[in-house]
């Protein structure tokens, strides 16, 4: 990875034409996060394409969107409700179709609950396993397809491994591991989790994205990258190390901080 990394951002399409002359400067990555809803999803979303098509004329980075997370669990035990959620990859999948995106970004099924109660049962984390195979195999299928990534991203996750191991079982190069480092920095400061740097360490080269966002530890912020408490200096030492080339996507909750936080990285040296 470079040692001066070029930082991408997770953005609307308003919040792109908003910083379209930052964000065409560089070949900066992106991932559009118009397309979870459900209400878009079951909608004509063509418009929405086509708005897109005509902003990103002259982009030159990476292109991807957040899939759709509302309710979803990407290991669901209920068959019905299973059905719901492969639409739901399905018709993320036919957006990055249209759209030209190579990746798309869905949230790992580990909770601090599994993680501390699984291994009550028989043979409880190879069923949590084969309900994540059942609900994302057809997705898997469309994605490698498509020629897109699908990248699994650390929500409540505590530890940093499983997620790299349940995207390894699918043994599919459509498959590989995201990490947002704001939830990283919440577990690792309420559940006493690994730190953020140690999340990029556990996933190694299958790391492909990265969520960048600064937090306190307690909550999940997305504030601007400077302002909490992430040791932002151990964390991109840690991506130094990789020859994944991972996307790094500044998302946070206030756009109008996507300069700031691109600012802020450049001042310590890390990124620009």
């Amino acid at each position: 990875m470079s040692d001066f990394p070029i930082l991408g951002a997770a953005l609307n399409l308003n919040s792109f034409e908003t910083h379209r002359e930052l964000m065409l400067e560089k070949p900066r990555d992106l991932e559009l996060q118009d397309f979870w809803s459900p209400n878009v999803l079951n909608g004509n979303w063509m418009p929405l394409v086509e708005r897109a098509r005509t902003l990103l004329d002259g982009h030159k980075g990476r292109l991807g969107i957040h899939g759709p997370f509302i309710g979803l669990s990407m290991a669901e035990p209920d068959p019905d409700v299973r059905d719901v959620v492969k639409k739901r990859l399905r018709q993320g999948l036919e957006i990055c179709e249209a759209l030209g995106a190579t990746q798309m970004v869905v949230h790992s099924p580990d909770s601090a609950w599994s993680y501390y109660n699984l291994d009550l049962y028989d043979n409880g984390r190879e069923r949590h396993m084969e309900t994540c195979h059942l609900t994302m195999k057809d997705a898997v299928r469309q994605a490698e397809d498509i020629g897109c990534e699908l990248v699994l991203e650390n929500i409540e996750d505590m530890d940093p491994s499983s997620r790299l191991k349940m995207a390894e079982s699918f043994g599919s190069e459509a498959v590989k591991v995201s990490l947002d480092t704001g939830h990283a920095h919440y577990v690792h400061g309420v559940n006493g989790a690994p730190p953020v740097d140690y999340f990029v360490k556990a996933a190694g080269n299958n790391l492909r994205h990265v969520h960048l966002q600064d937090a306190d530890g307690y909550a999940d912020r997305h504030w601007t990258l400077g302002e909490g408490t992430i040791n932002w200096r151990a964390v991109f030492a840690a991506l130094g190390k990789l020859t994944s080339n991972p996307r790094l996507i500044i998302e946070i909750r206030d756009h109008a901080g996507l300069p700031t936080s691109i600012a802020n990285m450049s001042a310590l040296g890390l990124a620009q």
